[in-house]
């Protein structure tokens, strides 16, 4: 019987009466069939492969270290043991790392040490604070209550330093105290007008060089006239200048001179003027002089009291010898002009040298103080001069009598230590000694 075609396009075969539509398998013919639309994957699929490659693993390499300590992965069975295998251990050395040896600096020789630091170390850089530096009770304790206190409590472990006024006060010392070689330092105290506390600045500069520093200060009254320097100081002595020309060939040393001089508090050595009123120049050039030679060999600063005036016959010598000098000038209108005009005389006589190196002091105590500007004579000098210090009102050098430099007013003593500070600076530390001729040569 021929298959006949349904109306759904499914083929039934008409002899089929078991009740039931059995469904025929889709015959397909060559002639029906585009075989363009057939997928070629379709086709394939069923015994098509597909091939991964994948990368091999890492194979972790064991230093030698961890392998010397490693543990075997192997399962271990607490109750299994080979026959005739004996339990061992294996021991395993770990060495402690070498040290490196440490390599010790050459020693630096002598002369390159001195290269180093510019040539060799003098005496007076082995102090007690270099060499004691980090030992107990090397450091001085600071100054101030609460700084003092302080290092106390921590058992001089914590060192908060000085107070302001107390470094301001040891950077003052540290500058009066300036060394010098290469002889003694002349410094003379001069004005054109009496009357203006030239004495009492010579004292006044005398007493704070002495009170600082640790070498011998000397102050000479060279006044031609009876000089008032010795009556600034509590300590009196008979003996003047007069006596040292007299006695010149008997003086071997300091022992000897020291008994013609009088010495202050403060150690302050002073040369009195002669008082004999009969004299009509109690003291000349050549008796200068003599007097500076002597006190070269003895003194480290020469301070001179020059008389009233500039133009008589010692201050050519005093200036001669001079390293720097000091002009006093008081506070009124005709006392500033004087002082001014003295250093137009330094200035027209060969001294530019002393003039542009000067200290003015200007005392502020004298009559008219208070009607002047001082601010506009302090301008004025500072063109010509290198500094000016104030000295101002003390009742205890109103009196015109001793002076004792710690009873002075704190602000005076200030002003007085720094005239010596500057006074010093201007000063070189060094300098060639120059020959001295013999008292004996001198007065032929």
């Amino acid at each position: 019987m021929a298959p006949t075609q349904g109306a759904g396009g499914s083929a039934r075969h008409s002899g089929d009466r078991s009740g039931k539509d059995v469904a025929a398998e889709p015959v397909l013919s060559s002639a029906d069939t585009d075989t363009a639309s057939i997928d070629p994957i379709d086709a394939v699929s069923s015994r098509a492969t597909v091939s991964v490659q994948l990368p091999a693993a890492p194979i972790h390499d064991i230093p030698e270290d961890e392998q010397a300590v490693a543990i075997d992965d192997v399962a271990v069975q607490p109750d299994y043991l080979e026959a005739g295998t004996e339990p061992s251990t294996e021991s395993v050395v770990l060495h402690a790392p070498v040290p490196t040896p440490e390599v010790q600096p050459a020693p630096v020789s002598v002369s390159a040490r001195r290269s180093e630091k510019g040539g060799p170390e003098s005496s007076d850089l082995l102090t007690s604070e270099r060499l004691l530096e980090g030992t107990h009770g090397s450091r001085t304790p600071p100054e101030g209550f609460w700084r003092k206190l302080v290092y106390d409590v921590s058992g001089q472990r914590v060192h908060l330093g000085d107070s302001a006024e107390a470094a301001a006060r040891k950077d003052l010392d540290e500058r009066i105290r300036k060394h010098f070689h290469g002889g003694a330092r002349f410094v003379p105290v001069l004005t054109r007008k009496g009357g203006v506390g030239k004495t009492t600045v010579t004292a006044l500069l005398g007493m704070a060089l002495a009170d600082t520093r640790d070498d011998r200060i000397i102050a000479i009254d060279a006044n031609p006239d009876r000089g008032t320097l010795s009556e600034r100081i509590a300590r009196h002595t008979d003996h003047t200048v007069r006596d040292v020309v007299r006695d010149v060939d008997s003086i071997h040393g300091y022992n000897e001179f020291s008994t013609l001089v009088a010495r202050d508090e403060t150690r302050l050595d002073v040369l009195a003027s002669d008082t004999d009123p009969l004299l009509s120049e109690a003291f000349n050039a050549d008796d200068y002089d003599i007097v500076a030679d002597i006190a070269s060999q003895y003194y480290s600063l020469v301070l001179t009291d020059c008389g009233t005036g500039i133009v008589h016959s010692v201050m050519g010598a005093t200036l001669r010898r001079a390293d720097a000098v000091v002009i006093v000038s008081g506070s009124s209108v005709d006392e500033a002009r004087l002082a001014s005009e003295t250093l137009t005389w330094l200035e027209r006589n060969g001294y530019e040298h002393l003039v542009s190196n000067a200290i003015v002091a200007l005392n502020t105590a004298t009559q008219g103080s208070h009607m002047v500007n001082l601010g506009e004579i302090e301008s004025h000098f500072k063109s010509r001069v290198r500094e000016i210090v104030r000295i101002p009102y003390d009742p205890q050098l109103a009196a015109g009598s001793a002076i004792s430099f710690k009873d002075l007013k704190p602000v005076t003593r200030h002003a007085a230590r720094t005239l010596a500070a500057l006074v010093v600076a201007g000063m070189p530390t060094t300098r060639p000694t120059l020959p001295t001729s013999s008292p004996t040569e001198r007065r032929q």
